[in-house]
């Protein structure tokens, strides 16, 4: 075969357009023709290639052992791989296909060889290999470190004294220690509300949709063997399947529950002494005061000015305590409540305090900024007592140049948490942990008429309401007196609570 026999220029032209490389050799293994994408793949010329003989890339196996005029290989090679060396000396990796060519006669008259470059396959097929070999011994010590740390938290859950269990998201037992199984048994595998509960189906109020959305959920329940009361704490805990499991730590608190419940009932004792003590001291004080104002009107000049400061005085102190009795029923009478059976209108009620505070001789500030305040289910007579405290405290002792006082809400799955905001001289540190104990007197109070029982009232309405009452800074200076109450009327216990 020569130069002759590819007569055609339309031949050429579609050799060189076929996106593999590709090269005729003759008989003696010379490079007759070499296209395009064999210079883009080699980096040689066809005029540097075309007259080499064909193992000029240094091929491996090709120059050990050349595949196309082996009669003992069977033509044509499909798929064959090997090693060349490109023009820059890089080593790359050839998939090609290999024939012979031959005349109209069917005559051998020389071979031709496609091929395309799978260097850059085959480093990434490298990469995954390697990635992937990383991957699985990431994988098993991962795993080792899981079943290392679930053995740990095993043997920790054995050695406790409260029970605990461990559920999957289809409410199985998975496991449960000694403490659970000195009560229970073996009931792994049982479904918890079938086993711990005592019920045909998934407990009405069963957290394990809070703790799927990593929640923790703690709650008190009564069961088992011997109907104790448990505080219940409900955990997400990630699973060797890799899924979100419940792990839940029962704590007997059977002793404390009965214990809170002597509490409450002193409690509703004391509240019932002062109750009935502060009513008939004030029975004997009203008519104090109403002796000491007719003898002065009387005879305002028949006794002479000291008597008239004594009987002033006497006055003065007598309404004193009859303010500090007042406030004593209205904290005795916190403790008894139930939930209202429609929402209150908090907003309502605070203008309705702001009004009767306007018409007294307490002098509201300049300014009051009253934000949108959001319907509760405690009772009227409970919120009234909240705010008419917190805003005339803030109206007594919140006082400055920037003369007024801000009252609003923000809110949360559980909690609304209403406050009232003064820029005043604020409370130091030292007394905001005192400034709700009943009698305390900051102060600031001294030039300040009042009993110090008002703040002891609105902690004792937020607890006994299950929440929480505190005092913040004001962002550039003041105090802000907040009370946190239930978003939910459930969350209410009508009934006494341990202050």
């Amino acid at each position: 075969m020569n130069q002759s026999h590819i007569r055609h220029l339309k031949l050429d032209q579609v050799l060189g357009t076929v996106p593999s490389g590709l090269f005729l050799v003759g008989r003696d293994m010379k490079i007759l023709y070499w296209n395009k994408a064999a210079e883009r793949i080699t980096g040689y010329s066809s005029e540097e290639a075309v007259g080499q003989h064909c193992s000029f890339l240094k091929g491996i196996p090709c120059g050990e052992r050349c595949g196309l005029f082996d009669s003992s290989i069977e033509k044509p090679i499909i798929n064959g791989r090997c090693l060349v060396y490109s023009k820059s000396g890089e080593q790359l990796t050839l998939l090609k296909n290999i024939d012979y060519l031959r005349d109209v006669d069917g005559e051998i008259i020389g071979g031709v060889e496609s091929f395309i470059d799978l260097t850059r396959e085959q480093k990434l097929e490298e990469s995954l290999r390697q990635q992937t070999v990383q991957l699985e011994q990431r994988v098993k010590e991962r795993t080792a470190e899981l079943e290392l740390s679930e053995a740990r938290l095993r043997s920790v859950l054995d050695t406790m004294d409260d029970m605990a269990y461990i559920a999957s998201p289809d409410f199985k037992i998975t496991f449960l220690n000694r403490a659970m199984q000195e009560q229970f048994g073996d009931i792994s595998g049982k479904h918890c509300y079938q086993a711990i509960h005592q019920k045909k189906a998934i407990c009405p109020n069963c957290p394990m949709g809070r703790i799927l959305n990593n929640r923790t959920v703690r709650d008190e329940r009564k069961f088992g063997p011997l109907n104790l009361i448990y505080e219940v704490i409900h955990s997400p805990l990630q699973g060797d399947d890799g899924r979100i499991h419940k792990l839940a730590v029962c704590r007997d608190v059977t002793d404390r529950k009965k214990s809170e419940e002597e509490l409450r009932e002193a409690n509703r004792e004391l509240d019932a002494f002062a109750h009935s003590i502060s009513h008939d001291l004030r029975g004997i004080l009203a008519p104090v005061v109403t002796y000491m104002d007719f003898l002065q009107s009387q005879y305002n000049q028949v006794f002479d000015s000291q008597i008239l400061q004594i009987l002033q005085e006497v006055e003065r102190q007598s309404e004193r305590a009859i303010a500090l009795l007042d406030d004593l029923l209205d904290l005795a009478q916190v403790g008894h409540f139930k939930p209202a059976k429609h929402p209150t209108d908090v907003g309502a009620i605070v203008k309705e305090v702001l009004e009767e505070l306007s018409s007294a001789t307490t002098e509201l500030p300049k300014s009051t900024t009253l934000h949108s305040l959001p319907k509760t289910w405690i009772p009227e007579a409970l919120v009234y007592q909240v705010f008419v405290n917190l805003i005339n405290n803030a109206v007594l002792y919140g006082q400055s140049d920037k003369d007024f006082i801000e009252i609003g809400c923000w809110q949360d799955d559980d909690f609304q948490t209403y406050y009232v905001r003064d820029h005043g001289p604020g409370v130091s540190l030292q007394e905001k942990q005192a400034i709700f104990d009943i009698f305390y007197r900051g102060q600031l109070s001294k030039k300040v008429r009042g009993t110090g029982v008002g703040l002891a009232i609105v902690r004792k309405i937020a607890l006994r309401c299950n929440g929480q009452a505190w005092v913040e800074d004001t962002p550039g200076g003041g105090a802000t007196f907040c009370v946190s109450l239930p978003v939910r009327p459930n969350a209410l216990k009508p009934m006494d609570v341990a202050s």
